[in-house]
C-alpha cells in the first residue's frame, strides 16, 4: 500500500518506508560494510536507489526482500571500491574499530561468566567478519534479520540449496572457532 502511495506522488509514504525499513537495513548492511559511517552511507545509497528505481518494482516479492537485495548489491559495490582506494594506496579503517563493547551477552552473574560471554561474543563477531561476502550475508540474514531461506534465496539472487549451503558453512566457520572456549569436542555437533 505505501509503495502504491508513492507511486502516486505521496513522498511521506516513503519516509513512512525508510522509518519502516532504516534500522533493520543498517543492522544487515552494518555486518557487510564494517566501518559505521559507510554502512550508514550506503543504508542512505540504498534508500535513494530504491527510490529512483520503485516504478521498476513489481511486487513478485515483499518490498524489504526488494530493498535488502538493493542494499546487498550498494554494499558489495561500496567494498569494491574500498578495495580500490586500498589497492591506489589510500588508508582503510582497521577493522578492528568497529567492534562494540555493548554487544556482549547480557544476564551474567559473575565476573568470570562476564568474561566468557565477552569472549564467545567477540569471538562470533570476528568469525562471521572473517567470512566471505557470501557466507556473511546469508548467516547474518537467517540469523540477525530472522528470514526464511526463500527470502534469502529471493535477496541473493540463488537457489535455495545455494542457501542452505552457504548458512552451514558459516555455522560450520563459527562453530569452529567457539569449541576451544566452550571446551567442545571437535567430533560434537552443535
Amino acid at each position: 500500500m505505501l509503495v502504491d502511495r508513492v507511486r502516486a506522488g505521496d513522498k511521506q509514504a516513503f519516509d513512512l518506508l525508510v522509518a519502516k525499513y532504516q534500522r533493520r537495513l543498517m543492522r544487515l548492511l552494518s555486518r557487510l560494510v564494517h566501518d559505521p559511517v559507510e554502512a550508514e552511507d550506503v543504508v542512505q545509497d540504498t534508500f535513494i536507489k530504491a527510490y529512483r528505481a520503485l516504478r521498476h518494482f513489481r511486487g513478485d516479492s515483499a518490498f524489504y526482500t526488494w530493498l535488502y537485495r538493493i542494499g546487498i548489491n550498494t554494499a558489495k559495490n561500496s567494498l569494491a571500491a574500498q578495495m580500490r582506494r586500498a589497492a591506489q594506496g589510500e588508508a582503510d579503517p582497521d577493522p578492528a574499530d568497529s567492534y562494540s563493547e555493548d554487544e556482549h551477552l547480557r544476564d551474567i552473574n559473575t565476573p568470570e561468566s562476564m568474561l566468557a560471554s565477552k569472549q564467545i561474543a567477540q569471538t562470533v563477531n570476528a568469525a562471521m567478519d572473517a567470512l566471505p561476502l557470501d557466507l556473511r550475508t546469508a548467516i547474518a540474514l537467517r540469523e540477525i534479520e530472522g528470514l526464511s531461506y526463500e527470502e534469502i534465496s529471493a535477496i541473493m539472487a540463488c537457489p535455495i540449496g545455494t542457501v542452505r549451503s552457504r548458512i552451514f558453512r558459516a555455522r560450520e566457520v563459527i562453530a569452529g572457532r567457539l569449541r576451544p572456549l566452550l571446551d567442545m569436542p571437535v567430533d560434537k555437533r552443535w
